[in-house]
């Protein structure tokens, strides 16, 4: 099991998170099968000990992921693979369910960076990336946390290609499973 740490986060404003709440029930009555896996996980925990960096569009369809992940048990933080699709109103409602979230929409390149690198201070197991920002720079500049994945997702045929080339320079350090070709 990980050791209970504090909870760590940069959003816009915590007092949107009911407006949030509200936002992220509606989704999940749209997504009864994952609502279904968090039933399943909350009582078997297949997550339990394990640290998950998601680099994903806050919105309420992946906040419903998040809680999904948290109710198997994974310690779990959350940030903004765009910016532009962030829903500060859903970061402060994850937040106060516990997940740490760096995200807030619109913010700048320089933000964007210090997030992705906050989230790797998370020192994940597994990294579910979209983009392959949080991969590249785990790889390139945040070497410190090669020693504690096991391996990642990746969503985007950009950041596929991404990590292709890595792969064929012989530099990508563990598995990475790109989603949209998975069976």
């Amino acid at each position: 099991m990980s050791e209970s740490r504090p909870l760590r986060y940069d959003i816009a404003d915590r007092s949107l998170a009911d407006a949030g709440h509200r936002r992220i029930s509606w989704a999940a009555r749209e997504m009864p099968v994952l609502r279904q896996i968090r039933d399943r996980f909350q009582t078997e925990q297949p997550l339990a000990g394990l640290r998950i960096v998601a680099c994903v569009h806050v919105t309420t369809e992946t906040a419903n992921l998040a809680l999904t992940l948290k109710a198997g048990g994974a310690d779990a933080i959350i940030c903004a693979s765009n910016p532009l699709s962030t829903q500060d109103d859903v970061a402060a409602a994850l937040v106060d369910e516990g997940i740490g979230v760096f995200a807030i929409k619109g913010e700048d390149a320089e933000t964007y960076y210090r997030h992705l690198n906050d989230a790797i201070d998370h020192q994940p197991h597994i990294i579910i990336d979209d983009g392959a920002d949080v991969v590249s720079t785990v790889h390139r500049q945040r070497q410190d946390a090669l020693e504690f994945v096991i391996g990642a997702t990746e969503e985007t045929t950009t950041g596929v290609q991404r990590l292709r080339a890595m792969e064929t320079a012989g530099v990508l350090r563990f598995p990475v499973i790109a989603v949209n070709d998975a069976d």
